[in-house]
């Protein structure tokens, strides 16, 4: 296979420049993740008197110490809903994929050292992503609940859409993916039916309550009066009721039943997964992409040297090098996995989209799983272009992408606009996972460009309109019209809406696809027993 010839000048004074944007987008991350563990920290002194583990605190002894997890929208909801200083993103919930026994699952905590837990609709949303890549990987999932529920300030937003939730858990017992709830604390209405539809369902004695209607409310309805510990309990729900499997004495005694219940359940019993062959590590170093993405968007780079950076042996047989040179295509390796790779190295032509929709149908054919490098203004416009075909062309790569069966793995590296963000597989088109580097940038057009559209149409109407159009008005227009695009675009504003599964270190690219890529071959071969229905409680 060839070896990309890297033409990168990692001393110039650009490429220097290009390193500190970067570096600086990462910094501004790393601080918002940080931010938040400190705000999660205050609560540590509340949990240790009421005798119970921080939600940071279970996931650690939970997760298998010293191999790999990969947290997913972390900032989730940031400065959206109830998250007025950017301290209390995440949606309610802390989440990734990583193992336990052994075993790789999704885990999701509820994280009830910030506002009790409760869930914003940027936390469904989240939720819902979760379960989704629950389902599309095979992977049981394990819960540590405790939550105050629904967030009452926005129950009109939730509590519909909320329902598919349950909807999920009941389909993911019926195909044959496990789920394990610790309950931790408060588990009430909507959160008590989260463990209700789980598989296995442990209670910390003296901490968990699980109720349809607390006391206030069942004394507001009923005019009963009940204690938490005989409407929902642990030891009624272990003993009386049966709504729990197993009773732990603390969190860490939860924590070790479900690492137990996962160790003797055989779910890698019937996996097999061939071993990787040996593969060669990249012949540039992982560092310099940081120095690779012009700091100005508008300047223009090379998609191969992204390649060349994380592609075994910086090896790439490119496709059809020779027909367009705006939408690169073509076959590697990441950590000895074959892959197809599409990246941009501007707009998407006629002839780019045509080649992009056979080298999909080429991968689909082959069962080789995709990689989408995103840097693309859209589409490209003019009269040249539409006489050329770009819809129905445009149409051909968006049918392929949408309907090519193999896993699409998707990395925002730096522009995603317009319909060049759903023909390179945008959240809209269902990539398996979709990450994004701190500097990229995804919205319908660009603010400068959106403003002039914007300008120049009610200027039109004015005329027709007999007005004469006021410039100061116009350019206020333009301007606001900007400002609020370019707002929107950034890839924090995207993470904070789950446009994606999380912002990343460039750095971390390769290791990321790796390990991603490993879950979908092991999705792919794993067989599960399904059934008609989920798992019931008796």
């Amino acid at each position: 296979m060839p070896v990309i010839q890297s033409q990168v000048d990692p001393f110039s004074k650009q490429f220097a420049q290009n390193r500190a944007a970067m570096l600086a987008g990462v910094e501004q991350i790393r601080q918002l993740e940080q931010n938040l563990l400190n705000k999660a920290a205050e609560a540590k002194s509340r949990f240790d008197q009421r005798g119970q583990l921080l939600p940071r605190e279970r996931l650690n002894l939970l997760l298998d110490p010293g191999a790999p997890f990969l947290e997913l929208a972390g900032l989730a909801g940031y400065k959206l809903h109830d998250d007025k200083d950017g301290n209390s993103a995440g949606g309610g919930l802390i989440a990734g994929i990583g193992y336990v026994s052994g075993v790789r699952v999704l885990v999701v905590a509820n994280n009830s050292a910030i506002k009790g837990g409760t869930i914003s609709p940027s936390g469904l949303k989240k939720s819902l992503r979760l379960q989704q890549i629950a389902m599309e990987n095979k992977l049981p999932i394990i819960t540590l609940a405790e939550s105050g529920g629904a967030n009452l300030n926005y129950a009109a937003q939730i509590f519909v859409e909320g329902a598919r939730s349950f909807a999920n858990q009941a389909r993911m017992s019926a195909m044959g993916l496990p789920q394990i709830t610790v309950v931790h604390g408060s588990a009430t209405a909507g959160g008590a039916y989260q463990p209700g539809l789980s598989d296995y369902v442990v209670v910390v004695r003296g901490k968990a309550k699980l109720f349809l209607a607390g006391p206030p409310l069942l004394k507001a309805a009923t005019g009963e009066i009940a204690t938490d510990e005989e409407l929902g309990g642990a030891e009624m729900h272990a003993q009386v009721a049966g709504t729990a499997d197993y009773l732990a004495e603390n969190d860490a005694d939860g924590v070790r039943q479900v690492r137990e219940i996962l160790r003797l359940l055989p779910w890698n019993a019937r996996l097999v997964v061939p071993p990787l062959p040996p593969f060669e590590e990249p012949l540039y170093p992982i560092d310099e992409l940081l120095g690779l993405i012009p700091s100005d968007p508008k300047k223009p780079y090379d998609a191969r040297e992204i390649i060349a950076r994380i592609a075994d042996g910086s090896n790439f047989l490119e496709f059809k090098g020779e027909y367009d040179q705006q939408t690169i295509c073509g076959h590697l390796h990441i950590q000895g996995r074959a892959c197809g790779f599409i990246g941009n190295n501007g707009p998407i032509t006629p002839r780019g989209a045509s080649k992009a929709a056979q080298f999909i149908q080429l991968c689909d054919q082959s069962q080789t799983p995709l990689l989408f490098f995103h840097n693309t203004t859209g589409f490209m416009v003019g009269t040249e272009s539409e006489q050329q075909g770009v819809i129905k062309h445009g149409a051909k790569m968006i049918q392929a992408v949408a309907n090519a069966r193999v896993a699409k793995l998707t990395i925002v590296v730096g522009g995603s606009y317009g319909a060049g963000n759903y023909a390179m597989c945008g959240r809209g088109l269902d990539p398996r996972f979709i990450f994004a580097w701190p500097n990229s940038r995804t919205a319908v057009m660009g603010g400068a460009q959106a403003g002039k559209v914007l300008r120049i149409v009610t200027e039109a109407k004015q005329l027709k309109d007999g007005l004469v159009p006021d410039p100061k008005m116009l350019d206020m227009l333009e301007q606001v019209t900007a400002q609020k695009l370019d707002g929107q675009s950034t890839a924090l504003y995207g993470s904070a809406n789950v446009w994606d599964d999380g912002l990343i270190d460039p750095r971390d690219t390769r290791t990321l696809l790796g390990y991603l890529l490993d879950i979908c071959h092991e999705a792919e071969v794993r067989p599960l027993h399904a059934n008609s229905f989920g798992v019931a409680r008796f």
